[in-house]
């Protein structure tokens, strides 16, 4: 192929997707289902490769995580059957590790990683701990995470500090090609002393994810949506609602549902706790939402409620860590933590309907623009042509 006059084209490439799912299914299981159906219309072949965590006990989990990984054997087999030219790799803890993806290699597969988080270094993967920023694992002193205990457990956290650490460099040598999802991740990771080859690649959503017009003018609430942690900013969210004295829904669960709902009624806080809304409900949600926010207090990648808040055609207010501040409009950006600064974000967007109905307008534009399916085809073809060609 001509690569100077031509588009690059997934039709010719065999993929196996990799992928050890959550205990806890989040966003990254939706990217890899997507990535699979994307791949099953687009490519010449693929199939998945994935074990569930939530089926592993834990002294196997640990076992694997020592040995470097117990699924080898497995996954040269699934190159071999497919005859894959590329793997294209997620989360690799517990049981893959860097052992598939040699075998992946060795049985002529290339191999794409994909980072969705900080899990190179961090054994819970959000760089955050005990309310603040944390990075001291960076780039091999995952000592610090059993220092600390963030795995909540004390067999794991052993676990992983030597499994990340002992195999991280077998890891990176063992991966051709990294994808980032931001800028930002791909920046920090090189700043923390990681020297990667590393490509951005923005998710997508479907086409049907679009709304044909943003609506948020006519919007009466703000809307957070996503897994309800600290992590996440709900508090900071609700007191931030309680000073701005407009109305916010909250949809999602969490272990800080509780405290995030005792925390609304002290402060009197004009908060609706609507549970995890899934399918219409979550639309309609949206349709009736003036503005989305994204309070995160860790470094957010990119996470699934902004891209479908922009799609919906509702302007975003995030806070400034992570790649939030990549996806928005520079005037809604606040400093994380700061509720008084969201406060008046919120009270500005809540009172000013012409001027939110002119964000929301170049927020759908700037979600179309980025993350159309087409787009990411295009950019996951250049991805696999880098490795192939």
């Amino acid at each position: 192929m001509d690569r100077d006059s031509q588009e690059p084209s997934l039709s010719a490439r065999r993929v196996v997707v990799l992928h050890n799912r959550y205990r806890t299914a989040g966003g990254e299981e939706r990217y890899v289902d997507q990535l699979v159906e994307l791949l099953g219309r687009r490519a010449g072949h693929v199939s998945l490769v994935q074990h569930d965590s939530a089926t592993t006990g834990r002294m196997a989990a640990a076992a694997a995580l020592a040995r470097g990984g117990s699924q080898a054997e497995a996954v040269a087999s699934a190159v071999r059957e497919a005859r894959a030219d590329v793997v294209h790799a997620h989360n690799i803890h517990p049981v893959y590790g860097w052992r598939s993806l040699a075998a992946a290699r060795e049985a002529g597969a290339k191999v794409v990683l994909h980072l969705h988080n900080y899990r190179l270094f961090c054994a819970i993967g959000v760089v955050f701990r005990d309310g603040h920023d944390c990075v001291e694992c960076a780039p091999r002193n995952t000592g610090a995470g059993l220092r600390h205990n963030c795995r909540g457990n004390r067999a794991e956290a052993v676990a992983y500090a030597a499994g990340i650490g002992r195999w991280q460099r077998r890891l990176i040598e063992n991966v051709d090609l990294f994808v980032s999802p931001t800028r930002q991740l791909a920046d920090d990771l090189r700043e923390l002393g990681f020297e990667l080859p590393i490509e951005v690649l923005p998710t997508w959503l479907p086409e049907g994810d679009f709304a044909d017009r943003s609506r948020c003018g006519e919007g009466g609430y703000g809307l957070m949506a996503g897994r309800l942690t600290e992590e996440k900013g709900v508090f900071v969210a609700v007191e931030a609602a309680a000073r701005a004295g407009v109305p916010l829904k909250i949809a999602g669960e969490g272990p800080a549902l509780q405290a995030a709902r005792e925390l609304a009624a002290e402060r009197a806080a004009p908060v609706e706790f609507t549970g995890r809304l899934g399918g219409q409900a979550i639309v309609a949600a949206r349709l009736g939402a003036a503005y989305a926010l994204l309070p995160s207090t860790w470094r957010e990648v990119l996470p699934f409620a902004a891209l479908e808040a922009q799609a919906g055609g509702l302007p975003l207010i995030v806070s400034d860590r992570g790649g939030l501040p990549e996806l928005t409009d520079e005037a809604l950006v606040f400093a994380s933590g700061d509720a008084a600064q969201l406060a008046e974000r919120m009270r500005l967007m809540h009172e000013d309907p012409a001027l939110r109905a002119r964000a929301g307008e170049r927020a759908l534009a700037r979600a179309r623009e980025l993350f159309a399916e087409q787009t990411y085809a295009a950019g996951l073809a250049r991805v696999y042509d880098r490795v192939l060609l």
